[in-house]
């Protein structure tokens, strides 16, 4: 992929991951822009290397949290499995399950349709008019200290239909962590903790494609994706989470609605010419 390309998907990945606008569906317009859409494993290395980026940027923006999960790691270690730190970890592998096993069927099968433009622009406004649902119930101030197995297993849950390009992952974690009752920043908060384990799983697997390949052009762009996320993923991190604290969801929701609503105008319009002129 040429340099322009590769900054703008970088650029997109970094600034859109974490929002809940759907990350992995602005990433497929952007292929479909700029390349071949039939070159499966090359999407999916670059795509691999800028959530590797984005997630050095969580890392650093929670670092206290991150901490506090190694901390817990010691304790689950000798059986502690009280301290607020074992009890994040075992919500993070529990909430993280159900996207792990999507994830290898879908990396065996690699299905064409989940890359259809169509399915995108579909998605984008179906979880978007959820998202606007969920964040308008009554306000309610669950936070992770109140956070429960059947809790993490359902936002978990709802976390592997993210891997269809426009659902956006954190957007469904978001919306069904609100419809659980948590408040907004906490909502955010547990969303992108539990991209660590998401991303470094995709993370394996991608790299293990990029050593595979041997491709060292491949290599070079990869490294320079994951530079370029990062940077924009901590600045995407901080102004949401500062946004969040006063402001709502349904910003974002207009722009899903918006942004789907025209992508399926514009991918049928020869059809939709037909039928109304």
């Amino acid at each position: 992929m040429t340099l322009l390309p590769l900054i703008i998907l970088a650029l997109i990945q970094g600034l859109t991951e974490f929002l809940p606008v759907s990350s992995s569906g602005h990433l497929v317009l952007v292929h479909h822009i700029f390349s071949d859409t039939k070159n499966w494993q090359n999407h999916m290395v670059l795509d691999v290397a800028v959530h590797i980026g984005t997630l050095l940027s969580v890392l650093l923006y929670f670092r206290q949290d991150v901490l506090k999960m190694l901390c817990g790691l010691k304790d689950l270690g000798t059986g502690n499995f009280q301290s607020d730190g074992s009890k994040l970890n075992l919500y993070l592998i529990l909430g993280s399950l159900p996207v792990i096993a999507t994830g290898l069927i879908l990396h065996i099968t690699q299905p064409g349709w989940i890359l259809m433009l169509n399915v995108v622009a579909s998605t984008t406004v179906l979880f978007g008019i959820l998202l606007w649902i969920a964040d308008k119930r009554p306000e309610k101030s669950k936070s992770l200290q109140d956070m429960t197995a059947k809790d993490s297993l359902l936002i978990g849950l709802a976390q592997s239909l993210a891997l269809i390009p426009g659902t956006s992952r954190s957007g469904i974690t978001m919306t069904a962590s609100r419809f659980l009752g948590y408040s907004r920043t906490e909502s955010a908060r547990f969303s992108l903790l539990l991209a660590i384990i998401a991303i470094t799983g995709a993370g394996v697997l991608g790299g293990s494609k990029l050593v595979q390949s041997g491709d060292m052009q491949l290599g070079l762009d990869a490294l320079l994706s994951v530079a370029i996320s990062f940077i924009a993923g901590w600045i995407s991190i901080a102004v949401m989470m500062r946004w969040l604290e006063k402001c709502s969801f349904v910003p974002f929701a207009i722009y899903r609605i918006i942004l789907g609503t025209a992508l399926l105008v514009i991918f049928n319009w020869e059809w939709l010419y037909n039928i109304f002129l």
